[in-house]
């Protein structure tokens, strides 16, 4: 069995491409990798962080209303 010379998906792009640029290795880097996870990570905490947030203001308003009611 004789190898074909045009093998599409057989490693090509690894072999130009270090894994951390497919990855996403880095805010210059980003190839394959899409946005960068410490961003993800830092977008998470804000968005949890705001709920606590918004719960904790719903909370307390509703202890005022039940102290004057």
């Amino acid at each position: 069995m004789a190898r074909g010379g045009n093998m599409l998906g057989v490693g090509g792009a690894r072999q130009h491409l270090g894994r951390k640029a497919l990855r996403g290795g880095g805010p210059a880097g980003r190839i394959g990798g899409g946005t960068d996870p410490q961003a993800q990570k830092r977008a998470l905490l804000r968005k949890l962080q705001e709920q606590r947030d918004a719960e904790k203001e719903q909370k307390s308003e509703q202890k005022q209303e039940q102290e004057q009611g």
